[in-house]
């Protein structure tokens, strides 16, 4: 096992994809000579040279359309999106292009493309350094979307996300790219779990809480907090947004009767109300109370001296989680 930072371990994970397959080529905005404004690629086009390794123009547009065309010839490009808010320029090469091309052409023209795109808040930058766009993609048929949150899942799943033949919007959260953990680098890709498959990071039994990214280890910290007031808390960490793995979300649910499900993004129309809704389709008869969605507000993402008012924090999930045991919360301010 190695200690290894969240960016680390994508780097390596990178490494291991070139290395393994000559098919595989990064493509992205400085991500050469300087490895990237987070300096995930760093050292990797010296080591596989500027042919495997490509510095582009400044146009996700023509990064993404560029990756399509090499993915119809054989190549698994992964581009990297520099930051959540430049993605925009490419969503038609994404959405109507990528995703559609396995089905347009019944099945004989695959587009294994990895999108790289480190998003969300806390690093205290400017508009368009720090959105989450990930529910526009998860709505997209022909796409998966993966979300990692931590050192391990990030080595595994960004090797399993290249080494797909579907088109994987790869969600990095950058605010914990420099989090550690334990890294098991020798690990076989074909023992590990499944990128599409949700992990139970701590068990519990009074109320289930669901997100995703950076929000894991806050979900995580809220639990600590909660059982020091009796309140058994079972944080799932998603992993998978697009398809959602609901057969491990049902079995946490059937048992707690309870669900908070946590994001960054906006509420209206996000990952929340489709796993709310979902979930609520599936269990009802076993929930005690309606589910409740923890989000960021629905506005354009704030300055970043305002960020801490807009990203769910401890507190805020917490309250959640009082809105779904009938207790005082934000909302009531009484006992329900």
């Amino acid at each position: 096992m190695t200690t290894l930072t969240l960016g680390k371990a994508l780097n390596r994970g990178l490494r291991n994809a070139l290395a393994a397959d000559p098919r595989v080529v990064l493509l992205g905005e400085d991500i050469g000579t300087l490895g990237g404004v987070f300096r995930i690629t760093d050292g990797l086009q010296a080591e596989f040279g500027r042919e495997r390794v490509v510095d582009s123009p400044l146009s996700e547009a023509g990064l993404i359309g560029t990756a399509v065309g090499l993915a119809y010839r054989g190549f698994r490009p992964v581009v990297e999106i520099q930051f959540d808010g430049f993605i925009y320029p490419g969503f038609d090469q994404i959405v109507a292009q990528a995703a559609k091309l396995h089905y347009r052409s019944r099945g004989t023209v695959k587009v294994p493309i990895t999108i790289r795109v480190p998003f969300g808040g806390g690093i205290g930058a400017a508009e368009h350094h720090s959105e989450s766009p990930e529910a526009y993609f998860a709505h997209t048929a022909g796409l998966r979307v993966v979300v990692c949150s931590n050192p391990a899942d990030a080595h595994v799943m960004i090797q399993q996300a290249i080494a797909s033949d579907d088109p994987v919007l790869f969600f990095e959260p950058k605010r914990r790219y420099h989090a550690k953990g334990e890294v098991d680098e020798a690990a076989s890709l074909a023992d590990a779990k499944p990128m599409g498959i949700a992990t139970v990071v701590a068990p519990g039994d009074d109320v289930t809480l669901v997100t995703y990214g950076a929000l894991v280890q806050t979900a995580k910290d809220a639990a600590v907090a909660a059982a020091e007031d009796g309140v058994s808390i079972e944080v799932i960490d998603l992993r998978s947004l697009a398809p959602v793995d609901y057969p491990t979300l049902e079995a946490s649910v059937r048992r707690t009767g309870r669900l908070v499900v946590a994001h960054e993004a906006g509420q209206q129309g996000g990952v929340g109300a489709e796993i709310a809704a979902s979930l609520t389709e599936r269990c009802f008869d076993y929930l005690e109370h309606a589910p409740v969605r923890v989000t960021g507000h629905d506005i354009p993402y704030p300055p970043a001296k305002l960020e801490q008012h807009h990203l769910p924090d401890l507190d805020r999930i917490l309250d959640g989680v009082d809105r779904v045991l009938g207790r005082a919360n934000s909302l009531s301010g009484v006992e329900a």
